[in-house]
């Protein structure tokens, strides 16, 4: 978008050289943020804080949101900021993305929960795909199955039993095409999700996520509608 691109530009000119972490501290973060300025961190931070792509969002304070494909972190941030009793669950499989994750919610203390695994239709194991999707940055990686793999696979009901609350009440999911894994599994999980702000990716290696997703929530009592990327239900 050309909004994003103008956006983008005008930070990496704020930030500097292009080859190092920096400090932002937009408005809508309680904590000052940090981002690589080489790499996809600011595209990431101006769909969040400059065209604020979950504002649309109406939550209940208080209630519980997981960030799946949390990448560093910028969601969480807006939301823990935006809510300030909402406890909020991060999960991001890359670990260099792993690692600025940690340092941006670190400010939140046990408001928010970080864990280095990727969501998956059930517990396995996996690993980074070396393959390149889209554009190759590091909004973009991808994991797959494998039984040597180095990184956990958790289901979204063993992390609603982490969680210890009884309904999730945001499921934010942006995991590059695996949604299709795990909303092509068993979902008995779905009864207890209020709102789901997801980014379908029919591109992927995973297959046509939009047609998975849609079979799965069909019983499901969810108003539907499309804001830019984003397919946001609501339980009515």
């Amino acid at each position: 978008m050309a909004g994003t691109s103008a956006a983008v530009d005008c930070l990496k000119i704020k930030l500097g050289r292009p080859d190092t972490v920096r400090s932002i501290h937009p408005a809508g973060a309680v904590h000052p943020l940090w981002a690589r300025t080489r790499s996809s961190d600011l595209a990431v931070f101006s769909q969040i804080f400059v065209e604020r792509e979950y504002e649309c969002l109406n939550l209940i304070d208080g209630d519980l949101i997981l960030d799946l494909g949390a990448n560093v972190g910028y969601s969480s941030a807006y939301f823990l900021s935006r809510y300030p009793q909402s406890p909020v669950i991060a999960v991001e499989p890359d670990p260099s993305n792993f690692t600025i994750l940690q340092r941006n919610l670190a400010p939140y203390g046990s408001r928010a929960t970080v864990i280095q695994a990727a969501v998956w239709s059930h517990a396995t194991n996996l690993s980074i795909r070396s393959e390149q999707y889209r554009d190759g940055d590091a909004w973009t990686r991808q994991v797959e199955e494998r039984k040597s793999g180095d990184i956990a696979g958790i289901d979204i009901s063993s992390l609603l039993a982490l969680s210890q609350r009884s309904k999730i009440g945001l499921l934010k999911m942006d995991v590059e095409g695996a949604e299709v894994v795990i909303f092509g599994g068993k979902c008995s999980w779905l009864n207890q999700v209020d709102r789901i702000a997801i980014e379908l990716h029919d591109d992927s290696v995973f297959g046509n996520a939009t047609e998975v997703f849609y079979n799965a929530i069909r019983d499901q009592n969810f108003a539907i509608s499309q804001i830019g990327e984003l397919t946001i239900c609501s339980r009515l």
